[in-house]
């Protein structure tokens, strides 16, 4: 007979209320946001007890004479039931409790709050608490299973998690609800349960359906729906003998379903339409006691036959007996429990599934035991007979509860394959880094560091406003949403959106190139068929989406189709900064929780090039990604779930440095910090606050709060470790510097020299502070970190210190340091001799071949150019370093003369009249004052003799000995090589100052020869000898190059001397250094008529005034 609906009466006032009986069932009770619990003996009661626990009672729950509520103070308090005296507080959250439920014997609770966290206690012991943590949202509801094994969990996160109660872990979780940011804007509370005995089934509201879920294997055996149900479904309620299943809409049906036919037995609807928020089954009766929102109290009454004994006419004793003469040996079995023998005579026996009976017999206790099976329909169809009695569920529950081992088997016996092993995760879904869910009606679309999108997604308007940081870049903008994007990125040149496909219109990028100078500043792109973008981002000059397709997109930031790829796997997020690329994607299936996650780096320049190859992304255990991204400065990183930032470290390999943990920063468990921005200089992490919930909302306008940055070492609260911590973060977040270096950007050289400076500041701290430990060794770890100025300074301590087996260590260690410096600096110079060659010869080619395009245009000039050319080539043979001089272009060649007529005096200016009078064939003399040539024409290799006056090549300046630092015999090869560059680089001026110009005519001639002139034509038999492969004259000068500088400091300065024609003695040496009035009056003299400005003989002076004249001759020229 179908269920009697009892008239509603009032309980509450409007608002949620809960529901739930007695042990015995002799009672009802309820609460509701008045905050009392009233206690009704029946439905007409007039005068139930109330008992007031605060503003608002959210939820109440009943057992063994406890009663405990979910107070709107935060708080889940216990009373005495029916007395209602207060027990204390069982604990506390930072929000409020949204469910409060009993475990099976009473002796802890399990209750969910809006601060995202569960909480299990014993009611005994309230100290006893255990904590999970894993939601995203304000938590549903909460089930207890009836084992206490496991606990499970809906939240506003759209996802219910099942939890091992042992290790509070999580064991499954499912994404099946919708998301959202609070309890009152759910769709539906979501009120699940366990099976009330076995616990075998787990019964889930989504939507409009009812899914079922099987314990352990956690697979989804079956859903139960009706049509009559349109809106979702709130709460569920199992019946005691488990067989029936309950639920109540939002539109006020009360369902109830036959789990093991999935049949509805049962359809009311509520007199007014209300939404069903309470639902209680009696423990004994065939009764459900249901609340509404508006505070209503109502009854069913003859629901359905929670024994299984409806009436059925058909079942008849004759047919049981003749059933029962089937099997032999049952004859004797009680006959009142007439479906006893199908569990202890086909315990063995395979179903048709291939499964054992001794599985099935699991099965009947947690779908349909407690009641008798009917045999009649078996006698009607004789041929079905043994396969429905080998498959038939039914055993009283009642009996097997007396003596559970009589049907109880060790669990060898079990054929059941059982998995242990970890659990796959749930793949992270694609998301935009700096927005938040698509769910919310306001949203943020991106937060970055150009500007804010907003989304408003409301009944009234669509819309999108675009906000600029910084208004010069582009003033504010409000669009219409018409085709709701739901992705969005924002750069200095343009804004990107996109939008899923539907059945209509395929899915579009659509781009606002707002910094175009031609009027078109819109274009859009519409994906192929079945494919829908999923992320999107901007570059400098590039616009990337990725699609369901695992296809990366590239266009032009006009909207020119460029590259196309194949992702790895399902994109994650995307980010772009300037050329670079960053791609994070599913690389595999996570496992417990953790999330399988590959990165790519790559660089859209001219040189397109990979850096990451999809390598592995370093996640914290048990969390997934939040936010992707660059550094102002260009550093790709990217943050987790747990709060973790971490750092693209190029100079160790692209290795992720963890650079800053947010969580340390948060005063409550459930606050998080929402990443926008990451600025290296100054070091900064922008982000925004959020109390109790992981974004922040659109309105009031978040404030943006920074973070400062800390390396995860060890013994941050010593004075060692702190050091360390800060040398290393400064190494790290300026490894940007050398990036831009590499890859031609502008920096501000101070940058990079402050922090050299602060770095080798610290190292000498921590120096001091080893020495101050007798750490020696560590010293000397330290000391080889350092520069060669540091190391130095190290010296001057440790000496002072009195630690002279350290001091004689680093005094190695320089002179390591020196040889090394002084080896690169080598390479650097031949690399550049190199290069400079092969431009010099480009050039001159270059110009050779622009002369003949002139000869064509000039024919009156062309005999006399190839005369000229000719004659050129020929003379200058001899010289393979003065490739200028075979330039056809007259006035170049006379820049080079000129150039070299300096080297009489180099801080005269030259002439323009006194060049054209110089011959064009002359060779010079020095091979080293041609490289000096050279490089002057390099440098600028546009400039010509007739507009503009040859460069003046700045000479290297010796540094001053110092006569105080200990063992400076160790630095005698730096101070060599130091020399050796210095005496190259003026020996030439020094050669040719005492001696007046040379007449245009005998230049060559009569001009003296440098020492390595003297010293090559004396020693070219020993090069010849020793390398007789060289046969060009290039490679014997250079060859002699190399010997040359190997000689000592005093060595080369007896053939600079031979070359000047002085004695070597050091009376003669003395007597060079005091002016000589002759020689000044000859040079007076002479001045007139050579129309030059020679200076005094010269004579060696200290660095000050070499500096002043260094400083007059560029002042000159």
């Amino acid at each position: 007979m179908p269920a009697t609906q009892m008239p509603m009466r009032y309980g509450h006032p409007e608002g949620h209320t809960d529901v739930c009986f007695d042990d015995s069932g002799r009672c009802i009770v309820t609460c509701g946001s008045d905050g009392d619990v009233r206690i009704w003996k029946d439905l007409n009661d007039d005068d139930p007890k109330s008992i007031n626990v605060g503003d608002r009672a959210y939820s109440c729950a009943l057992k063994k004479g406890k009663l405990v509520t979910s107070v709107s103070n935060n708080t889940i308090q216990l009373h005495t039931f029916p007395n209602g005296v207060p027990g204390g507080i069982l604990t506390r959250f930072t929000t409020n409790a949204n469910h409060v439920v009993f475990n099976r014997d009473g002796a802890k609770i399990a209750a969910g709050s809006g601060d995202f966290m569960v909480k299990i206690v014993d009611v005994m012991d309230s100290s006893q608490q255990k904590s999970f943590r894993g939601h995203d949202a304000p938590v549903l509801s909460v089930s207890f299973d009836p084992k206490d094994i496991f606990l499970a969990s809906a939240s506003c996160d759209g996802s219910v998690k099942v939890w091992q109660i042992s290790d509070q872990t999580c064991a499954i979780s499912w994404p099946l609800l919708q998301k959202c940011n609070d309890v009152v804007n759910a769709k539906s509370i979501c009120r699940l349960a366990w099976q009330p005995k076995s616990g075998k089934l787990l019964a889930i509201p989504v939507g409009n359906t009812i899914k079922v879920y099987r314990r352990e294997t956690w697979r989804n055996e079956f859903d139960l729906s009706d049509n009559f149900i349109t809106l979702p479904l709130n709460v569920v309620t199992w019946s005691p003998c488990e067989k029936y299943l309950a639920a109540g809409s939002l539109n006020g049906y009360i369902v109830v379903w036959n789990v093991e036919t999935r049949d509805c037995m049962e359809r009311v609807k509520h007199e007014k339409g209300y939404t069903i928020c309470g639902l209680a089954w009696h423990p004994t009766s065939r009764q459900i006691a249901y609340t509404d929102a508006e505070g209503n109290l109502g009854l069913l009454e003859n629901v359905c036959d929670t024994d299984g004994t409806k009436s059925n006419s058909k079942v008849s004793g004759m047919g049981n007996k003749v059933y029962n003469d089937l099997f032999d040996g049952d004859d004797d079995s009680d006959n009142d429990d007439s479906g006893n023998f199908l569990n202890e005579n086909t315990e063995f026996q395979l179903t048709p599934k291939g499964r054992t009976n001794y599985e099935d017999d699991e099965d009947d206790r947690m779908v349909a035991s407690g009641y008798s099976r009917h045999r009649n329909p078996i006698l009607e169809d004789d041929d079905s007979s043994v396969e429905i009695a080998l498959t038939g569920k039914g055993s009283h529950r009642e009996k097997e509860e007396k003596d559970e081992s009589t049907h109880a088997l060790p669990l060898t016996v079990s054929q059941r394959p059982y998995y242990d092993g970890p659990m796959p995760s749930p793949q992270q879904k694609p998301f935009q880094s700096g927005s938040t869910p698509l769910y919310l009606t306001h949203r943020f679309m991106v937060w970055n560091s150009i500007g804010i999108i907003r989304c408003y997604n409301d009944d009234q308007d669509s819309a999108i406003d675009v906000e600029f940081h910084d208004t010069s870049i582009h003033h504010a903008t409000h669009l219409s949403n018409t085709l709701n994007y739901t992705i969005a990125d924002l750069s200095h040149e343009a804004v990107l959106f996109a939008c899923e496909s539907t059945t209509e219109l395929a899915s579009k990028l659509h781009c606002l190139h707002f910094s175009s100078w031609d009027s078109s500043k819109e274009w859009t792109v519409d994906m192929p068929p079945n494919e829908d973008i999923k992320a999107i981002c901007l570059g400098q000059g590039w616009a990337a989406s990725a699609t369901s397709a695992l296809l990366l997109r590239i266009f032009s930031i006009g909207g020119v189709q460029k590259e196309v790829f194949s992702l790895p796997g399902p994109v994650v997020s995307m980010a772009g900064h300037g050329e670079q690329l960053l791609i994070a994607f599913h690389r595999g299936t996570g496992f417990d929780g953790d999330q399988c996650l590959g990165i790519q780096l790559l660089e859209l320049g001219k040189r397109k090039k990979q850096i990451l190859h999809g390598d592995p992304l370093p996640l914290t255990r048990k969390s997934y990604l939040t936010w992707v991204g660059f550094s102002a400065e260009g550093s790709p990183c990217y943050v987790d779930s747990e709060g973790i930032v971490r750092m693209l470290n190029r100079k160790l390999g692209n290795t992720w440095t963890p650079i800053c943990n947010t969580k340390e920063h948060c005063k409550g468990k459930s606050d998080h910090y929402w990443v926008v921005g990451i600025h290296e200089n100054p070091q900064q992490l922008r982000c925004i606050p959020c109390k109790g919930s992981r974004f922040p909302p659109t309105l009031p306008r978040p404030a943006v709060a920074i973070l400062s940055f800390q390396l995860p070492y060890c013994q941050l609260a010593t004075e060692k470790g702190q050091m360390e911590e800060q040398f290393w973060r400064s190494v790290i977040f300026h490894n940007h510097l050398d990036y831009l270096a590499e890859n031609g950007y502008e920096y501000e050289e101070s940058i990079k020299n402050q922090a050299i400076k602060e770095q080798q500041e610290l190292l000498m701290k921590m120096f001091a502070l080893s020495c101050k430990l007798d750490r020696e060794f560590r010293c000397m770890e330290l000391a080889e970190l350092m520069t060669q100025n540091a190391v130095n300074l190290a010296i001057k301590y440790a000496s002072r210190s009195r630690r002279l087996i350290l001091a004689q260590k680093l005094s190695e260690l320089a002179v390591e340091k020196a040889t090394e410096l002084a080896a690169s600096l080598n390479e650097e110079e031949e690399d550049f001799r190199n290069k400079l060659n092969a431009s010099t010869t480009d050039w001159s080619q270059h110009r050779i071949v622009n002369h003949k395009i002139e000869e064509n245009n000039s024919e009156d000039s062309e005999e006399a150019h190839e005369i000229e050319v000719k004659a050129d080539l020929h003379k200058n043979r001899q010289n393979p370093f003065c490739k200028n001089g075979n330039s056809t272009d007259g006035p170049a060649i006379k820049s080079v003369i000129s150039s070299h007529q300096g080297r009489v005096n180099p801080f005269k200016v030259s002439d323009s009249s006194k060049e054209s009078t110089i011959s064009i064939n002359s060779t010079p003399s020095n091979i080293l004052d041609n490289m000096k040539k050279l490089c002057k024409k390099a440098t600028e290799p546009n400039r010509t003799a007739n507009k503009e006056k040859s460069p003046v090549l700045k000479p290297l300046i010796p540094k001053p000995k110092s006569k105080q630092v200990p063992a400076t015999n160790f630095f005698q090869a730096c101070t060599s090589q130091t020399d050796k560059i210095v005496e190259e680089k003026q020996s030439p001026e020094n050669s040719l100052s005492e001696s007046p110009a040379p007449s245009p005519q005998n230049i060559e001639n009569e001009r003296p020869k440098t020492g390595f002139q003297m010293w090559l034509e004396e020693n070219r038999s020993d090069i010849l000898t020793d390398h007789p492969h060289l046969s060009q004259e290039p490679d014997i000068i250079k060859e002699g190059m190399n010997r040359f500088r190997m000689l000592s400091d005093e060595e080369r300065k007896v053939w600079t001397n031979k070359a000047k024609g002085g004695a070597t003695n050091e009376a003669e040496t003395k007597k060079r250094k005091q002016p000589s009035s002759d020689n000044t009056k000859q040079r007076e003299q002479e001045k007139p008529k050579e129309n030059l400005k020679l200076s005094k003989k010269r004579k060696p002076l200290d660095v000050s005034t070499n500096q002043k004249l260094l400083a007059f001759a560029f002042k000159k020229d």
